[in-house]
């Protein structure tokens, strides 16, 4: 595909708010991912839990189909495309609150794309997030990750340097950790829930649910590294 591709469930009644969602994908490659990928199958089982419990709240949520399956590189292939579906929403939705939600390679790209007009919030599920990834632009923008601690494919240790370099720059950062993987598999539930609240949080669909307000409220290292 030459463009990334959005696939939109609407907001019963009117939008308030839109959560755009980016599934993980590889280092390099430039093939278009595969529809029965690991990583798409759950970030649209994710889309579609959040979907369910707040469309009716007004949330909007888009799935984010990226052009290939890998960063690769200076090119950072996965960011450009939410650049892009970031300019799309707004098109379409005007100033309407934008929380990103993205798994590993996607929680990269939503990371970088955090301090983009109109981002309310981040939502980073095992963000694979390297040393040296930019923070600078997340100065005042919320942030809530969470991170598996037995993570074997991006281990846990990334995310959690990169929630303090964050904290730094002057983000609101709240970072949890739980038992499993990097598949969010074990516990889906949990990963479930805790998209659904931070998006709802986020795009000021409903109060903060207490641990993540705690979490927000400490300085490092105690809210950046909450068991969930």
């Amino acid at each position: 595909m030459t463009e990334p591709v959005l696939e939109t469930r609407p907001a019963t009644g009117s939008p308030r708010a839109v959560a755009l969602f980016c599934h993980g994908g590889t280092v390099a490659s430039v093939e278009p991912p595969k529809e029965r990928a690991l990583s798409l199958v759950r970030m649209r089982a994710i889309e579609q839990f959040v979907s369910g419990a707040a469309a009716g709240q007004g949330l909007t949520t888009c799935l984010l189909r990226y052009r290939v399956a890998g960063w690769n590189g200076a090119a950072a292939d996965a960011y450009a495309d939410v650049h892009r579906a970031l300019a799309r929403i707004r098109a379409e939705h005007g100033e309407l609150p934008v929380v990103l939600v993205g798994h590993s390679m996607g929680g990269r790209a939503a990371l970088r794309a955090g301090g983009h007009d109109g981002v309310a919030a981040v939502c980073a599920l095992a963000p694979w997030t390297p040393p040296g990834e930019p923070v600078g632009h997340l100065r005042d923008r919320t942030v809530a990750i969470l991170h598996g601690r037995r993570d074997r494919w991006v281990p846990a240790q990334l995310s959690a340097d990169f929630a303090v370099r964050a904290q730094r720059a002057g983000a609101r950062v709240a970072r949890f950790t739980i038992a499993g993987g990097h598949s969010m598999l074990r516990s889906a539930h949990r990963w479930h829930a805790f998209t659904r609240d931070v998006v709802l949080a986020g795009a000021g669909l409903a109060p903060l649910r207490p641990d993540l307000a705690g979490a927000l409220a400490r300085p490092a290292p105690e809210g950046l590294a909450v068991p969930l």
